[in-house]
């Protein structure tokens, strides 16, 4: 995945977070926020794992297969959007129970709550 679809630094991931509207599932919370015209057509992607979750080592392994899952739903996302995962502790027993096809379940459950606020709101 090309660099240039995560977000990296503190300010974005504060933007996403103070402006964007979020949608929680029982394993993560997903924050979305719509960018204006001027910063390009692409999707990014910001992932956060909390030391609660586990070790470095499973940390990295949640991070890894959060990333996997959402951008296996590229084809359900808007254009010019900020996404930030935030998972909860309990995502560890998931993917070890799953793997990516739970986690993949659960960001479309939190998907599926964005579209539909979506179609209440207008």
């Amino acid at each position: 995945m090309p660099k240039r679809r995560r977000l990296s630094r503190s300010g974005e991931f504060d933007r996403v977070y103070r402006d964007g509207s979020s949608h929680a599932t029982r394993y993560l919370v997903l924050y979305s926020f719509p960018r204006g015209d001027e910063e390009g057509r692409e999707v990014r992607l910001g992932v956060s794992v909390s030391r609660k979750v586990g070790s470095a080592v499973e940390r990295n392994r949640v991070k890894r297969t959060l990333r996997e899952a959402f951008w296996s739903l590229a084809d359900r996302l808007p254009p010019r959007h900020d996404f930030v995962l935030v998972a909860r502790p309990e995502i560890g027993g998931l993917i070890e129970r799953d793997g990516a096809d739970g986690a993949r379940a659960s960001i479309e459950e939190a998907l599926g709550q964005r579209s539909s606020a979506g179609e209440r709101s207008t």
